[in-house]
């Protein structure tokens, strides 16, 4: 999926966040509980938004069911749902603390539902507030080694998410799919 198309529907529905805020929400939903539909992401999107059609829905319903299957791989392809590279920097690193702040609240939103944080691991507690600290990165950075700084957090995030998935979905270290 690429990410003008989704950020455009994603627009057009009046949701209020981004493409990347959006995805985020749903990898965090997925990560606390994998058997999360994207009916339910869905609503969470619309909650103040406005109506969305049949192709774009389906669109989205997409996103969400490769989401889940890139996370639960053990391919290690799942990526975030950012702007491609060409994008400037500081385009990309606030869509990256938006993609962040959807993880967020994702997590929160399914949590209620599941086993709570508070009995997660400490690498678990540790990774989520790394997360909460990358909603603060500094999306005015333009030199080569933010760029560095960029790609590294990209890559931590995609390793942590997976991390994450499989610990938070695991009954006595089974993975449930």
């Amino acid at each position: 999926m690429f990410y003008q198309d989704i950020n455009t529907i994603i627009v057009k529905i009046d949701a209020g966040l981004s493409a990347a805020e959006s995805h985020g929400m749903a990898v965090g939903m997925l990560c606390v509980n994998n058997r999360t539909g994207p009916g339910y992401w869905l609503s969470e999107l619309l909650h103040e938004g406005g109506d969305v059609s049949v192709e774009d829905k389906a669109i989205l319903e997409d996103l969400f069911g490769e989401t889940s299957s890139l996370l639960a791989s053990d391919e290690f392809t799942f990526e975030l749902l950012l702007p491609d590279e060409d994008a400037p920097l500081s385009g990309r690193i606030e869509a990256l603390g938006q993609w962040c702040q959807g993880f967020l609240f994702g997590l929160g939103s399914t949590s209620a539902t599941s086993e709570p944080a508070a009995n997660w691991s400490d690498d678990s507690r540790e990774i989520v507030k790394d997360i909460a600290e990358f909603t603060k990165l500094d999306a005015d950075a333009e030199s080569e080694d933010a760029e560095n700084d960029f790609m590294e957090i990209t890559e931590y995030l995609r390793a942590a998410v997976i991390f994450l998935h499989t610990e938070l979905n695991s009954v006595d270290g089974r993975t449930v799919h």
